[in-house]
C-alpha cells in the first residue's frame, strides 16, 4: 500500500521515538478530564490490528488517573452503525475498563466515520452518559482512530462537535486519508492530527500521544487558595467545594448552601439549613406531623396532672386552667368561685344587685315590684294623688334634726311618680306661724321638689307646747273636719310626740296612718310603711278568667274598670310631720294646709312632729 504524502510536521516517525520512552508508572495528574474512544472496527481492520488498537487504549487508560471525581473513560466502536462499549459513568476503575477493552468484537462493516462522531456528539458527551455538565469546565476530547477514508461526510458534523466544545484528537493509521483527519480534527492541528505508518507503532505512539493529554498539574504548581479542593485542567484549574456547599463570588472559598432561602421548604414554623438540606423544625410547645411539615400543639391537658377544678386549656407553654362562666379563677390558678357580677359589671339595679351562678339580677324593697326593664322598682305611678306635707318647724327639732326631716321627705318623693298630670306634692312649714314652702302646683317633677326641698329654711320659732294639752279637743276638732272633707290624714311622731295628738290626727283605721319614731336618725324605716299605704295597690288578689266575649263578662269588665277609676282618680294627701305642738296652731295649720287640697276632691293628709323635751 502506497504511503500518502504528508507534511513534515504531521508525519511521526516513530523510530525516533524509541529512544526517549516515559516509565510505565508515571500518571497522568492533569485531570480530570472526560475521554471518549471512538475506535475504527470495520472490515479492512485486520484482527491483528484490532489488538493493537485495545493495547493503544489500555495503555493510555493506565497513564490515566481514573475515578467518578477524576479523568472518566467512555469507548464506541463504529463501521456502518455505532456500537457503545461502555459510557463515562459506567466504570471508574481501569481494571475494569480493561475487562471491556478486552471482550469488544469488531463489527467488521462499511467505515462511517460521520455518523460515529454524531453520536459522540449528541450522545456520549451527554450528563445522562457521566458528561461532567460545561459550568464545571472538564475538558471533553474524542479520540477518534481509524485506518481508511470515511464513507460519510465529516465535515459539517466535526464542525458542530467542535462548536459543542469536544475536542477532536484525529489518530490515522496506514491508509488513512489526510483530509479527512484535518476536518476532524481541533486546531492547532500540528497538535491534533497523527499518522501512524503501521499498526505496529502504534503502542509506541501511545507513549507519546500521552503528553498531548498531561501536562503540568496547576494544583501543584501553584498556591491555588482553593478552600475546599482544586480541579486541574490543562494549563489551568478551578475551585470546588464540598457536597452542601457553594462556592462564593471570589470563586475560591464555599458556604453552606442555605436550602430554605427559596421558601420552597413548605415548612410551617422553621426551617433549619444543613448542608445543601433542610430539615422543619416546630416551635416550643408543638411537634412535627408525620409529614414532616407541619406542627401540632402538645395537647398537655392529656396528660391528666393539671388538677383543674372546671377546665384545663393547652397553650404552647403548657396549660391554664380556666372557669365556667360566672366563676373567677383563685390565686392558685387551680380553683374557681363564683364571680360577684354585681361589683364587676354595670347592672344598673335601681336598689340592689344579687349576684347568682353566673349571673346578676335585680331586687327591689319589700313592698314593690319590679319593673319590666328588670332594674327598677314599682313607684305611685296609678291614678292622681295630691300629696301636702306638714313639717315641724319649731326650736325643739333643732337644726340638725330638721336636716333628717328634709331628708325623710325626699325619700317619700323618691317613692312617688311626679307629674303635672300624675302625683303633685306639696309643703307646708310650721312652729309659732305657718308658711306655705311650695304650693301642689308649683314643681313639676321629683327632681324639683327634692331641690326645693332642701332649700327649706328652719323656722326655730317656738312651739307652744304649753298650751298643748289645754287645747287637744281643738286639735281634735280641726283634724274632724280635715278628714271629714276627703283628706286622708298621716301622723307621724317623734322623739317625745304626744301620741294622743297623733292619734287623734290619723285618718281610719288608725294603726294603718300613725307612726312613731324614737328620734329623727332612726326614722327612714318609716318611708316602706307610709309607701304601703300611700301608693295604690296594685295586681293584689285573684283574677277570675272568663271569655272576653261573654256578656256578663263584658258587663262585669265595665263596672270593674269604673270602680278602679274612681278609687284612683283625684285623691288628696295631707302628711303631718308633727311635734308637740299648742292648740292655738292648729286652726292656723290645718286652715293653711287645706287650701292646699282641692276643695271638692277628697284627699289624703300626713304630719309629722317632734317633741320639745
Amino acid at each position: 500500500m502506497k504511503l500518502l504524502p504528508v507534511a513534515p510536521l504531521l508525519l511521526l516517525v516513530l523510530t525516533t521515538l524509541e529512544a526517549r520512552p516515559k516509565p510505565a508508572a508515571l500518571k497522568c495528574r492533569t485531570g480530570p478530564l472526560d475521554i471518549v474512544f471512538v475506535i475504527d472496527s470495520s472490515r479492512s481492520v485486520r484482527p491483528f490490528e484490532f489488538e493493537t488498537m485495545r493495547r493503544f487504549m489500555i495503555d493510555i487508560i493506565g497513564n490515566l488517573d481514573v475515578g467518578p471525581n477524576a479523568t472518566r473513560v467512555g469507548v464506541i466502536q463504529y463501521s456502518s452503525q455505532v456500537q457503545n462499549i461502555f459510557s463515562l459513568k459506567t466504570f471508574f476503575t481501569r481494571e475494569d475498563m480493561e475487562k471491556a477493552i478486552n471482550s469488544i468484537v469488531p463489527l467488521a462493516q462499511g467505515t462511517m466515520t460521520g455518523l460515529a462522531i454524531q453520536y459522540t456528539m449528541n450522545v456520549a458527551f451527554t450528563v445522562q452518559e457521566g458528561a461532567r455538565p460545561p459550568h464545571k469546565k472538564i475538558p471533553r476530547i474524542a479520540i477518534v482512530v481509524t485506518d481508511g477514508r470515511p464513507q460519510d461526510r465529516v465535515t459539517e458534523v466535526a464542525t458542530q462537535a467542535r462548536d459543542a466544545g469536544i475536542e477532536i484528537y484525529a489518530v490515522g493509521i496506514q491508509r488513512a486519508d489526510m483530509t479527512s483527519l484535518r476536518a476532524m480534527a481541533s486546531p492547532p492541528l500540528e497538535e491534533h492530527v497523527f499518522l501512524v505508518e503501521s499498526f505496529e507503532l502504534i503502542r509506541q505512539f501511545g507513549k507519546q500521544f500521552q503528553d498531548k493529554l498531561c501536562g503540568v498539574d496547576m494544583c501543584v504548581e501553584r498556591d491555588h487558595g482553593c478552600q475546599h479542593s482544586c480541579v486541574s485542567t490543562p494549563g489551568s484549574f478551578y475551585c470546588e467545594c464540598n457536597p452542601g456547599y457553594q462556592l462564593n463570588a471570589d470563586r475560591k472559598t464555599c458556604s453552606p448552601i442555605d436550602a430554605c432561602a427559596d421558601g420552597r421548604h413548605g415548612c410551617e414554623h422553621q426551617c433549619v439549613s444543613a448542608r445543601g438540606s433542610y430539615s422543619c423544625r416546630c416551635r416550643a410547645g408543638y411537634y412535627l406531623n408525620q409529614d414532616k411539615r407541619t406542627c401540632s400543639m402538645i395537647d398537655y391537658c392529656s396528660f391528666g396532672n393539671h388538677s383543674c377544678q372546671h377546665e384545663c386549656v393547652s397553650i404552647p407553654s403548657g396549660h391554664r386552667c380556666r372557669c365556667h362562666r360566672g366563676f373567677t379563677l383563685q390565686p392558685d390558678g387551680s380553683s374557681c368561685r363564683a364571680t360577684d357580677l354585681c361589683n364587676g359589671v354595670d347592672h344598673g339595679c335601681k336598689f340592689k344587685c344579687v349576684t347568682s351562678e353566673g349571673s346578676y339580677h335585680c331586687v327591689c324593697p319589700e313592698g314593690q315590684q319590679l319593673q319590666a326593664d328588670g332594674k327598677g322598682c314599682s313607684r305611685c305611678g296609678a291614678g292622681h294623688v295630691d300629696l301636702v306635707m306638714v313639717i315641724d318647724g319649731s326650736k325643739s327639732v333643732r337644726p340638725q334634726n330638721f336636716e333628717l326631716v328634709k331628708q325623710f321627705v325626699n325619700r317619700i318623693v323618691d317613692l312617688l311618680e311626679v307629674s303635672p298630670q300624675g302625683t303633685r306634692v306639696g309643703l307646708v312649714q310650721y312652729s309659732s306661724r305657718v308658711r306655705t314652702e311650695f304650693p301642689l302646683n308649683k314643681y313639676h317633677s321629683a327632681d324639683e321638689i327634692k331641690e326645693a326641698v332642701m332649700k327649706v329654711e328652719y323656722m326655730e320659732k317656738g312651739t307652744m307646747t304649753g298650751l298643748a294639752l289645754k287645747h287637744m279637743d281643738d286639735i281634735s276638732e280641726w283634724a274632724r273636719r280635715a278628714k271629714e272633707s276627703g283628706i286622708v290624714m298621716f301622723a307621724v311622731g317623734v322623739g317625745k310626740a304626744v301620741e294622743e295628738e297623733l292619734r287623734a290626727i290619723a285618718s281610719e283605721p288608725v294603726e294603718q296612718h300613725f307612726s312613731y319614731s324614737a328620734d329623727f336618725t332612726t326614722m327612714t324605716h318609716l318611708v316602706e310603711n307610709f309607701k304601703l299605704n300611700i301608693c295604690p295597690e296594685e295586681g293584689r288578689g285573684e283574677t277570675e278568667i272568663r271569655s272576653p266575649c261573654e256578656c256578663e263578662a263584658l258587663v262585669q269588665f265595665q263596672t270593674n274598670t269604673v270602680a278602679i277609676l274612681q278609687s284612683l282618680t283625684e285623691r288628696n294627701i295631707l302628711w303631718v310631720l308633727r311635734g308637740r305642738t299648742g292648740a292655738q296652731s292648729s286652726p292656723q295649720l290645718w286652715g293653711a294646709a287645706s287650701k292646699l287640697l282641692p276643695g271638692e276632691a277628697q284627699g289624703l293628709a300626713a304630719g309629722m312632729g317632734g317633741g320639745d323635751g
